[in-house]
């Protein structure tokens, strides 16, 4: 888990701190503690523990944020994997994308209303509760800091909130999730570089507004925004394709009524892939079993021509099977788990036409960059039809 340091669950969802997030537990707590200190130097030592409960609910409302992506998640359907504080903020890990723009938009923007709700209740609690004045700072800081989490993460660029928000509406627009993201991606680069400019030129003495944690935020902005707009491209790329598209061209599906040697000519011996398993279809395509390459060892191999396949094939115990239509986007969503391995690609009839992995699909879009890098260079290379003529 990246080091990360489990905490606790709640709704059946774990959470986790990144060793990062203690950095920021003890600066803030020494700079609030000490700022308790001078305001109120009654305090004593209680400053560094009013300090520290302060940063304590300052996480516990990041926490809160955080929850309200994932409870509107959760109601769509979606599995939420953990979520992880670490020394910019939190993070909710969902296990899919929401289905619909709209789906997106509500799970985008339910963490800054929950921090708007939080610094409505903290302010009215300072303004109604007559609290002793160590308390009530504490308690104008947690509205404050709530309303700043949530005015900032309203920015309109990705990774944060405000740039999912602004992806649901470019995709409800249209009609391309890819688009949003690229779209929402370039904002967030924008104001990632903002940010690193900023922190730059306060560190200079250049300007009075920005500081070193400026310039991080800035970096953290740039460098998650810019894994955002590659991921789009990859989508974009794969637009427009099907599941049959990316199978393995030279997939290992063999018939059950031929022969060990028959399967050994045609599929083993010689092949650029080394196969330990085979699907077995019967005459009509359709899936039987699965057979192991090592079991021909078990069967002299002069008895080969007499044994079919069908004789060692076995059930499968656990394969999905998917449409040879389905949009390539969403079967890639199938390897989103890392135990996902293989599937198979089906058609209509419920005929095997092959396997898809993870890497037939870069394997795909590799071979479709090839192809239009070379018909750019044809295209550039090819002699125009309004070139002037070399005869005198």
């Amino acid at each position: 888990m990246n080091n990360n340091i489990r905490i606790g669950n709640l709704f059946g969802i774990p959470f986790y701190v990144n060793p990062s997030w203690f950095i920021v537990l003890g600066l803030v707590t020494l700079t609030y503690s000490g700022q308790l200190a001078v305001v109120f130097p009654e305090l004593g030592a209680l400053a560094w523990v009013l300090g520290l409960a302060a940063a304590l609910m300052l996480f516990a409302s990041v926490l809160a944020h955080e929850l309200g992506h994932s409870v509107v998640a959760i109601s769509q359907g979606i599995e939420v994997n953990s979520i992880t504080l670490f020394i910019f903020g939190g993070l909710a890990s969902l296990g899919e994308e929401s289905k619909t723009p709209g789906d997106a938009f509500k799970v985008a923007i339910a963490g800054p209303l929950v921090s708007f709700l939080l610094f409505g209740i903290f302010s009215l609690v300072g303004a109604v509760v007559p609290l002793p004045g160590p308390f009530q700072a504490i308690v104008g800081l947690l509205a404050y800091i709530n309303l700043a989490l949530g005015v900032f993460n309203l920015i309109p660029g990705l990774p944060l909130d405000g740039g999912n928000v602004l992806k649901a509406l470019v995709w409800k627009i249209t009609g391309k999730p890819y688009k949003g993201i690229a779209f929402a991606s370039i904002v967030g680069q924008f104001f990632g570089w903002v940010g690193i400019l900023l922190g730059i030129a306060s560190i200079f003495n250049l300007t009075s507004f920005g500081s070193v944690w400026t310039l991080l935020i800035g970096w953290f902005l740039l460098q998650n925004a810019g894994r955002s707009a590659q991921s789009a491209a990859i989508q974009e790329k794969m637009s427009g394709y099907t599941a049959l598209d990316a199978i393995y061209a030279d997939s290992p599906v063999t018939k059950g009524s031929q022969s060990l040697r028959e399967l050994a000519n045609n599929y083993i011996i010689g092949s650029q892939r080394d196969w330990r398993k085979f699907l077995v279809t019967n005459d009509d395509g359709q899936l039987v079993g699965e057979i192991d390459v090592d079991a021909l060892k078990t069967i002299p191999t002069n008895d080969w021509w007499s044994v079919t396949v069908d004789q060692l094939t076995h059930p499968i115990e656990t394969l999905t099977t998917i449409p040879a239509k389905m949009p390539l986007l969403e079967a890639l969503g199938l390897f989103q788990d890392d135990n996902a391995g293989v599937v198979v690609v089906v058609n209509e009839n419920n005929q095997v036409l092959g396997l898809l992995e993870r890497d037939s699909i870069f394997q795909m879009l590799q071979r479709q960059e090839e192809e239009n890098t070379s018909e750019e260079a044809i295209a550039l290379n090819a002699p125009s039809s309004d070139a002037p003529s070399d005869s005198v």
